[in-house]
């Protein structure tokens, strides 16, 4: 893939009901040059809205691709890829750093009636994950709008070293400062930790 290729990475930070959600277009050679904020609700049902605002806000139609950071930020407010992908016109990559069996026994604990179907609905219908192999790192991924390898080959090339696409790693860490600047913290903002979007598909 070409250096010049772009991508947007779009990460999340909370410590309250809103949870910040950053979006980075970064280049293939790693040079970041554009970021955008919006905030979901925790435990909501907003996250594919405001992600979709949130490419629009951009205006970035030279980024060929979106990388999201799992697909239920906000605990559980789930993004639905085949959604995202027809609304922002691109191939959507949902990249979870974990393995799992999957969300629906955390979903039934959290969530009942109406509000359990409507979750269970959304995440039945995301496409399966496949495991891609970053030198000594693995990442779980789900495509809209691509195939399992032509999926593996964009993470791939987004992540020169490491185990998180550098899209993902910039909105992370503009997501956790944002989250500092606005609703206050610790002021630890070490690439290193861990953060909401590192579990099985982003869920808490």
């Amino acid at each position: 893939m070409k250096r010049g290729v772009r991508a947007i990475g779009v990460a999340e930070s909370y410590r309250t009901e809103h949870s910040t959600l950053a979006a980075a277009v970064v280049r293939a050679s790693r040079v970041v040059d554009g970021l955008a904020f919006d905030t979901c609700t925790v435990g909501g049902t907003d996250a594919t809205e405001t992600v979709v605002s949130l490419v629009d806000r951009l205006g970035r139609e030279d980024a060929r691709y979106l990388l999201l950071a799992g697909i239920a930020p906000a605990w559980f407010n789930f993004f639905d890829l085949p959604t995202v992908r027809e609304r922002v016109d691109r191939p959507v990559l949902a990249v979870a750093f974990e393995d799992s069996d999957g969300l629906e026994p955390a979903l039934r604990e959290a969530f009942e009636g109406e509000a359990l179907d409507e979750r269970l609905a959304v995440y039945r219908r995301q496409p399966e994950r496949h495991p891609v192999d970053l030198d000594d790192d693995t990442v779980y991924v789900r495509a809209a709008g691509l195939g399992p390898d032509e999926a593996a080959e964009v993470v791939r090339a987004f992540t020169p070293e490491g185990g998180r696409p550098e899209p993902l790693r910039v909105a992370r860490l503009a997501a956790r400062a944002a989250d500092e600047r606005f609703v206050g913290g610790d002021g630890n903002l070490d690439d290193g930790e861990r953060d909401g979007d590192d579990g099985d598909d982003g869920g808490r």
